[in-house]
């Protein structure tokens, strides 16, 4: 989870860069671009945790178990992030 709090606190770091407007065209594009990827990482974060948690709510029988759910990602990373 501590990943998951470091993306988020990079996350607010590029949304306040952004919010500065002091910004090339280009710098704000590169930007907006990582925050975007970092949003989607987040979320995916969540949906898992929110899987296993239904999980452990479902299970019957007085018997609680987690388990990790394979949640496939459609971010593709790029080779050069020039």
């Amino acid at each position: 989870m501590a990943d998951f709090e470091r993306k988020l606190t990079d996350l607010e770091a590029v949304v306040e860069r952004l919010e500065q407007g002091d910004l090339s065209l280009e710098e704000s594009v590169r930007l907006f671009e990582e925050g975007m990827k970092l949003s989607e990482s987040c979320k995916q974060e969540l949906e898992a945790a929110e899987g296993r948690i239904q999980i452990l709510m479902s299970e019957g029988g007085g018997k609680m178990k987690a388990r990790d759910l394979e949640i496939e990602s459609d971010i593709e990373e790029p080779d050069d992030m020039e």
